[in-house]
């Protein structure tokens, strides 16, 4: 029998399916080789004559079929028979853990049913949302363990994954257990607002003592005769004013609240109002500007240094501190000598949880390196020669060992040296001539400008006084408007014209005399080059002027970046990106940049510093808050995500995506979002140029609400100007106080009219989409409705209200950034610690994604959290500093969770 059957294949039939998917897969494969029928027996090559693009096409039509199980190229090539590739891909699921596994992802993705062998990604088609929603549901699930993105990644299959969780992983010896969660009672209501009021007229009262000193110190000024006199006088006022505003802070310091101990504040209680106004105070203080502590680039003085000791921090000799982010608790900071502490860090001695403000020591040895963009929690201390790598972080209860290297969110023991640059020569004469002179720049030149100039100018040209003194006018006179008029369109326009052209000019020219790949020391004549390039080159105006448009690739290539291979996308970079050099920042065709993009081509140690060329490669994707260094191993065809950590080490990252803090390898990208892609180029450019005219639009509407903005702003300084004759010092505090409710009042009214134009909602499509474009037009005109004045007091969770919110009682934001704010809702009694960004948005490559995120009560978001769109955090959880919430995410109720990407550590004890 068995050779009658031989014979009769052999003469020519075919072996005919036996089941549903053999009988599918056989007819998609006759069609395309071109027969009329296909032996489950044939071989795809050798007998059927089929090649890798036929079998790609076998592999697109099956994947279009709901009812049968998705093929991969991968399955084909193992598999290369009809019988073979059912019988393999209609294996079941082999064990309880598997067929549960499998149940889950099979609604998910919305199929009969997931062999225990298919790849998520590949042959599935989930992207990290879906599979972010897997990962929740397996955690509602009591009888099953928990499964984290990272293990996603690290198994991409049901077998795989089912093995893996067979055994869990152990965790790493570097990661400890924090303390419980203290639960407090919350403060009434009355408390509530009685902090409220106080930190009201703690406002109110500053603003009236200013406008009493600058009423005496203006007419003493203006009694002067002559330039000299006057410019004297200005000299004398501005040393006295600076130095009074500079000892403010610590004498404040040290009133209030004596020395910084370990200790736990209730927020707001009496004793958080001292907290806060001590706080706001120190990181007011005039000192850091002049340090070059509130630039947005890497800048370090010895001022810095010198104020951190007057406010008792323990602070060696020869660190240098580049984080314009001030530390609070400053007798709990200790600072080795020859430590080095990059830009974009946190190390604030204190956090904000349950309830409580705890404050905690920071201990740094001699010779540390901490990276940039780095979060350094209370109660952790790293030893001599110690590193921290970038975009890392150190949570409570972590001690780096002395000389060793660790990274990553939490930090765990590396190999890597993150710092490469050699010591130089920078003695004491250097570090004291530096911040001497740079305090002579203020007040000798820049005071006496801001406080004289007008008195000068009054002066010497009565006629051009009368024009100017709109008390010759009064605020009844129509001529007092337009005057205002004219000034704000003179003003903003004309600076802003002028801050262009000398970005364009007088950068290049300094620039001459920086070499790249030449080490200098820090706090001489190339220092003060290298800060000038980087101060001029990095106003934020014009990167949200053009960002998230076509424009911003010019603006960035006149500015000096190497975008001359540029792949025009439309939306090639964001409305944040920041750099050392313009002149050594290289991106590559076709890449494309979200926000908050920081271009890392400066190297620091305690002594000197290095420029070098950073180069990211062509069609490349790069996601929200990414800093990246000149050492980068990343190549072509890369997608870094969020927040991840750049790798310094190992071989040229190619074709790959890469996520976490440290990062691992991921898909590049997943068949979902290929519909998103346009059929030609043809189409491309109609979509680009449609996208770039409604662009512009937003351009000229940013330009619009900014010029209005100082309309309202010098009216309000003129009626104040108008009025001070009857009233003094109450009219200059009266129009102090009237500018910030106004800027509030203004841009709330700005958010709100684009938010209802384009009516944010949960979307997915293409960025030549005019949703996304509506989209972007949203971002650049309510990107300053922020408000960080107010953080830290009841004010702030009523501008989230009034900027479409939904807030419960008692939101405690320390700085928190909050895009979308109609697609968030908040519970009872949150926290939004410092830095911690709540974003309802990503764009990967050509694809445009949103949804709304939940915070549930009494949840704490730590020092730079990052949560992502479409996550819903449980009552009572804990998100440690630094850790990044991936999309989809669903955190159980009193659950605490870290890492980046972020994954339940244990429940919140009490």
């Amino acid at each position: 029998m068995v050779d009658l059957v031989d014979a009769a294949v052999v003469e020519g039939e075919c072996a005919g399916p036996t089941t549903v998917v053999e009988e599918i897969f056989a007819e998609v494969l006759a069609g395309l080789v071109g027969g009329s029928k296909v032996s489950v027996e044939d071989h795809f090559f050798d007998d059927l004559g089929a090649d890798s693009m036929v079998m790609a096409r076998f592999c697109a039509k099956v994947r279009k079929r709901a009812d049968i199980t998705s093929v991969s190229m991968a399955d084909v090539y193992r598999y290369p028979t009809v019988r073979a590739l059912a019988g393999a891909l209609a294996a079941p699921p082999s064990t309880s853990l598997e067929k549960a596994f499998g149940q889950i992802l099979a609604d998910l993705v919305d199929v009969p049913q997931v062999a225990a062998d298919s790849h998520f990604f590949d042959d599935l088609g989930a992207d990290s949302m879906v599979m972010a929603q897997f990962c929740a549901k397996v955690r509602k699930r009591p009888d099953l363990p928990s499964v984290s993105m990272q293990d996603i990644y690290r198994s991409p299959t049901i077998r795989g994954l089912a093995t893996a969780l067979v055994e869990p992983a152990p965790v790493p010896a570097e990661v400890v257990a924090t303390a419980p969660v203290p639960q407090v009672q919350p403060v009434g209501r009355m408390q509530y607002v009685l902090c409220g009021v106080l930190q009201l007229l703690v406002f109110l009262g500053f603003a009236y003592l200013s406008g009493l000193i600058l009423e005496r110190g203006f007419e003493w000024i203006s009694a002067g005769s002559g330039l000299v006199d006057i410019y004297l006088r200005s000299v004398l006022f501005g040393v006295v004013g600076f130095v009074a505003l500079c000892l403010l802070p610590i004498l404040a310091k040290w009133v209030l609240i004596g020395r910084w101990r370990p200790r736990q504040i209730r927020i707001w209680s009496p004793g958080y109002v001292r907290f806060w106004l001590v706080k706001s105070l120190v990181r007011s203080n005039p000192l850091l500007l002049v340090a070059g502590g509130r630039s947005r680039t890497s800048s370090s003085s010895p001022l810095h240094v010198l104020y951190l000791r007057a406010l008792g921090a323990r602070v060696g000799r020869g660190v240098a501190i580049f984080s314009r982010n001030v530390p609070v608790c400053t007798d709990l900071l200790t600072i080795g000598d020859g430590t080095v502490i990059r830009k974009d860090s946190f190390f604030n001695c204190y956090r904000a949880q349950a309830g409580l403000i705890q404050t905690g020591t920071v201990t740094l040895g001699q010779n540390v390196f901490v990276g940039e963009a780095t979060v350094v929690d209370i109660d952790t201390s790293m030893g001599d020669e110690s590193q921290l790598g970038h975009s890392s972080s150190l949570h409570s209860g972590q001690a780096v060992p002395g000389g060793e290297h660790w990274h990553g969110t939490p930090a765990r023991r590396t190999d890597v040296d993150y710092e490469s640059v050699e010591p130089a020569g920078c003695g004491t004469l250097r570090r004291v001539v530096y911040p001497a002179l740079q305090l002579l720049g203020v007040l000798v030149v820049g005071l006496p400008l801001l406080l004289g100039g007008v008195s000068m100018l009054l002066l010497e040209f009565p006629k051009l006084a009368a024009l100017l003194d709109p008390r010759s006018l009064g605020m009844a006179n129509p001529i007092f408007y337009l005057d205002a008029l004219i000034a704000s369109v003179v003003l903003f326009f004309g600076s802003s014209l002028v801050a262009l052209l000398v970005m364009v000019t007088v950068p290049r020219v300094l620039n001459r005399l920086i070499e790249p790949d030449q080490v200098y020391r820090l706090y001489g004549i190339h220092y003060w080059v290298h800060h000038a390039i980087s101060r001029m080159t990095n106003l934020r105006f014009f990167t949200i002027l053009f960002g998230d448009s076509s424009y911003i690739v010019n603006y960035l290539g006149r500015l000096g970046h190497d975008l001359s291979q540029v792949e025009q996308t439309g939306s090639n970079f964001g409305l944040e990106v920041k750099h050392e050099s313009p002149y050594l920042s290289s991106v590559g065709s076709g890449t494309m940049v979200a926000d908050g993009l920081s271009i890392m081509n400066a190297e620091f140690s305690s002594t000197s510093f290095r420029v070098s060329r950073a180069s990211i490669g062509a069609h490349n994707f790069l996601g929200n808050r990414i800093a990246y260094p000149a050492q980068g191993r990343t190549g072509d065809n890369c997608l870094l995500a969020t927040k991840v950590m750049v790798p310094l080490d190992g071989r040229i990252r190619e074709g790959v995506g890469l996520l976490g803090s440290p990062s691992f390898e991921i898909p590049r990208s997943v068949r979902r979002d290929v519909g998103f892609d346009l059929e030609s180029r043809d189409e491309l450019h109609r979509r680009l140029a449609a996208k770039n005219r409604h662009n512009i639009v937003t351009m000229v509407l940013f330009l619009l609400a900014g010029w209005v903005f100082f309309l309202g702003v010098t009216l309000i300084a003129m009626a104040g100007v108008d009025l001070y004759k009857s009233f003094g010092a109450t009219a200059i505090a009266a129009a102090t106080t009237l500018i910030v409710v106004f800027t509030v009042a203004y841009f709330v009214l700005i958010a709100r009219a684009v938010t209802s134009l384009q009516t944010l909602r949960p979307a997915g499509c293409s960025i030549y989409d005019v949703d996304f474009w509506r989209h972007e037009r949203f971002w650049k005109l309510s990107v300053t409705a922020n408000f960080p004045i107010f953080n830290g007091t009841p004010f702030k969770s009523v501008i989230w209200r009034l900027l479409g919110m939904r807030v419960g009682k008692r939101l405690f934001d320390d700085g928190c950034e909050i895009v979308e704010k109609t697609m968030v809702t908040i519970g009872d009694d949150v926290i939004l610690n410092a830095g911690s960004v709540i974003q309802c948005h990503s764009q990967e490559d050509g694809a445009f994604k949103s949804d709304r995120v939940t915070i549930g009560s009494g949840v704490t978001l730590g020092v730079g959290a990052f949560v992502h769109y479409g996550t819903t955090v449980g009552d009572g959880s804990v998100l440690e500093p630094d850790s990044f919430l991936m999309k989809g995410e669903e955190v159980p109720p009193r659950t605490r969770w870290a890492g980046n990407p972020a994954m339940e550590v244990g429940p919140v004890g009490d």
